[in-house]
């Protein structure tokens, strides 16, 4: 079995820290950092010949800096003979355009799927997807963990009584649903119509 390591980006440091620590591994030594023009420097400060590395990078805001320094450092350790290479994914950003709602607009989830492969990766663990059919945008296996049974044990050892969950637009519903019966409670849906990337209206809930 080859020996695993645990790299990160700057998405979110203390988070690849708790997790390391959690493992009781060291994290792999990296330097990420900027050129003066902006652009990103990677460099593997570690032997990763036959190693399995995982990289821990959410690609939240800001979105491209952090997705392109993870592009960078899987092309590093692929280049550096790492064996393996797992993205580990918390947030996979560019997750909400899975599809053309409109004419003349790229599937940009489908894009990024795409450059995670073509830079190196073996396989990627990520979380709630905005839609599972983002799995099948990969020609590598995906390993799709879900947040709910956390938070279902949670909200059961609270006992709350008269709780309400509810759906922010129709996309959710299936979520919200599968939740509200685990826990037993009410579902409400909410009626949305998006104006803008940014800005949506609630016409009611139901």
């Amino acid at each position: 079995m080859s020996e695993l390591k645990l790299f990160a980006g700057n998405a979110n440091p203390d988070l690849a820290k708790a997790v390391a620590k959690h493992m009781k591994i060291p994290l792999g030594e990296a330097s990420v950092g900027r050129f003066p023009d902006g652009e990103i420097e990677i460099n593997i400060l570690e032997n990763v010949r036959g190693t399995d590395c995982f990289i821990l990078q959410p690609t939240c805001e800001p979105a491209n800096d952090n997705l392109m320094e993870l592009l960078l450092i899987m092309d590093a350790l692929r280049r550096a003979s790492a064996q393996r290479i797992t993205p580990v994914i918390p947030y996979f950003g560019y997750g909400r355009q899975d599809r053309k709602a409109q004419p003349r607009v790229p599937i940009s989830s489908k894009l990024v799927s795409n450059l995670i492969t073509t830079a190196g990766a073996h396989r990627v663990l990520t979380m709630d997807l905005h839609a599972g059919q983002i799995q099948g945008f990969f020609d590598i296996p995906v390993d799709h963990i879900y947040t709910n049974p956390v938070f279902i044990n949670y909200f059961k050892q609270k006992k709350l009584k008269d709780v309400v969950v509810v759906s922010p637009d129709a996309g959710g519903v299936e979520r919200a649903r599968a939740f509200a019966k685990r826990l037993d409670y009410d579902l409400a849906i909410i009626d949305k119509r998006r104006t803008s990337p940014t800005d949506a209206d609630i016409l009611h809930v139901v």
